[in-house]
C-alpha cells in the first residue's frame, strides 16, 4: 500500500504502530486466499481530523513526515478496522415471538405460522399498542448490543406498523436510537413487508394506499432514506414490487429488496431491474436472477440467522457469487421472529460455517460491501483518506479471531463520527 501524500499537519488523533485492515475495493475471487485481501498494513499509523481520516500509511512513512498531533495513541499491535457495518435489520418492534419459535420445534413451519395470524401480523399488533417511547425503550437495548461489538452505522427497517401512524413512529424511533447511541441508523421503510388485517382479502387495494398515501407521507418528513418490500409468494407479487419501486423511485427513494427466500420469484431480477442497492436473502435466487444482478452491481445480502432460525436447508448460490464477483454483506436480520440475533459477531461465525464463506469474505461483508449495499461505500466501510473516521479497535492476533471465536472479544475502543 502507498501512503497517503495528503500534505501532514495538525491532526486531531494519530494512532501509531497499530495493524490496519483497511478492505480495499473488491478483490478477485479466484485469489480470495491471497495474502492482503483485507488491505492489511503492519506498523502502521493513522490519522484524523474534523472526523475524516486523514493520513494512513506505515509508520516509517510517517517518520518521514512533518505532523503533530493534538492526540498520539501508542496501539502497538492492536489491530484496527473500519467500524462495522450492520445493514438489515428489524430492530425496532414490540413484543416477542418465543412462541412461535417453540412452535417451529414442534414442526410448524413459517407460512403455517404465518398464514395463522402469527409472524410479522403478531408483531404489528404489539408494535401499533405501544407508545413511541415504550417502542423505544424495548428496542434500544438492541440497538446497544450491537452498538457494543463495533457496529457505526446500523440499517433499521420500519414494517411492523403497517398503516402510516404506525410506520412513522417506527422510524421516529429509529431516528431517536441514532441520536441517543452516536450510531449512523439508516432507516428504510418496509410498508409493503405483510398485508394488514384491515386490508384482508384487498392486496391490491393496500398496494395503491402505499403507493398514492403512505410512500408521499413518508418521502416529506424524509423519515426514510430507502423503500424495501418483502416480495414473496406469502407477502408481495413480482407486478406490485414493481409499482411500489417506481413510486419510491419518483420520490427519490432508493430500493433494497427481500429476495427469494422461500422461493425463486425472480427477487434478484427484480432488484436488478429497479436499480435496488442489495438484494437480500437469495436462498432461491435463479442463475438468471444472479447474472442480472451482476450487470446492475447489486449487492447480496447473506443472512445466516433467519436461516439458521427456520433451519432451512438450500443454501444461498455462495460459489456463484463468488465467480460472478457479486459483492456479499453479512447481517443479523435482527428481528423478533426468525432471526432474534442482535450480535453480528455472531452472523459473521454463522456465516463462516453455515454458509462456508471464508473469514476474509465476511469481515469484507460486515464493513465495505455492507456499506455498499447501504449505498455509502464512498466514506465507511473502509480505511483511507476522506473516509469517516468510523474504526473498531481491538485487541487481536488476527482480525479473523472475530470470525473464529464467538461470545470472546469486544473493542477496546470505538471511535464514531458524528452524522
Amino acid at each position: 500500500m502507498k501512503a497517503s501524500t495528503a500534505s501532514a499537519s495538525a491532526w486531531d488523533r494519530v494512532w501509531l504502530g497499530a495493524n490496519l485492515t483497511t478492505m480495499p475495493g473488491l478483490p478477485a475471487y479466484n485469489d480470495r486466499h491471497g495474502p492482503n485481501e483485507l488491505g492489511e498494513v503492519r506498523d502502521a499509523a493513522l490519522a484524523i481530523k474534523d472526523g475524516r481520516i486523514a493520513w494512513i500509511g506505515t509508520r516509517q512513512q510517517l517518520d518521514t513526515l512533518q505532523w503533530s498531533a493534538a492526540t498520539v495513541t501508542l496501539a502497538e499491535g492492536l489491530w484496527i478496522t473500519p467500524g462495522l457495518v450492520e445493514c438489515h435489520t428489524h430492530l425496532v418492534y414490540a413484543g416477542d415471538r418465543s412462541n412461535e419459535f417453540a412452535a417451529r420445534l414442534r414442526g410448524a413451519t413459517y407460512e403455517e405460522i404465518s398464514r395463522a395470524g402469527g409472524g410479522i401480523v403478531a408483531t404489528m399488533k404489539a408494535t401499533r399498542a405501544a407508545s413511541e417511547d415504550q417502542l423505544l425503550d424495548q428496542s434500544l437495548p438492541r440497538a446497544l448490543a450491537l452498538a457494543a461489538e463495533g457496529v457505526t452505522t446500523l440499517e433499521i427497517k420500519s414494517g411492523y406498523g403497517l398503516d402510516l401512524d404506525n410506520e412513522l413512529k417506527m422510524l421516529r424511533v429509529a431516528q431517536r436510537i441514532g441520536e441517543i447511541t452516536g450510531l449512523t441508523v439508516v432507516k428504510t421503510f418496509l410498508g409493503a413487508h405483510a398485508l394488514p388485517p384491515e386490508f384482508a382479502g384487498r392486496q391490491e387495494d393496500y398496494v395503491r394506499h402505499v403507493c398514492d398515501e403512505m410512500l408521499p407521507a413518508v418521502a416529506t418528513t424524509k423519515l426514510a432514506d430507502a423503500v424495501d418490500v418483502f416480495c414473496e409468494r406469502i407477502a408481495f407479487t413480482q407486478e406490485q414490487t414493481r409499482r411500489i419501486f417506481a413510486r419510491a423511485r419518483e420520490l427519490g427513494l432508493p430500493a433494497r429488496l427481500h429476495a427469494d427466500q422461500l422461493s425463486d420469484g425472480n427477487g434478484g431480477e427484480l432488484a436488478a431491474d429497479a436499480g435496488a442497492l442489495s438484494a437480500d436473502h437469495l436462498e432461491h435466487t435463479s442463475e438468471q436472477s444472479l447474472q442480472r444482478m451482476t450487470e446492475r452491481g447489486v449487492v447480496a445480502g447473506l443472512l445466516p440467522g433467519a436461516f439458521y432460525y427456520l433451519r432451512e436447508t438450500k443454501l444461498p448460490p455462495i460459489e456463484r457469487l463468488r465467480e460472478l464477483n457479486i459483492p456479499m454483506a453479512v447481517s443479523t436480520d435482527c428481528n423478533p421472529g426468525t432471526s432474534p440475533i442482535a450480535s453480528l459477531l455472531t452472523a459473521m461465525n454463522m456465516a463462516c460455517v453455515i454458509f462456508r464463506l471464508t473469514a476474509a469474505e465476511t469481515l469484507r461483508g460486515v464493513t465495505i460491501n455492507a456499506a455498499k449495499a447501504l449505498g455509502l461505500a464512498n466514506n465507511r466501510g473502509t480505511l483511507e483518506v476522506g473516509a469517516r473516521a468510523d474504526l473498531a479497535i481491538w485487541r487481536l492476533r488476527h482480525p479473523e479471531q472475530l470470525c473464529a471465536e464467538v461470545g470472546v472479544h469486544r473493542p477496546v475502543e470505538i471511535v464514531r463520527t458524528p452524522r
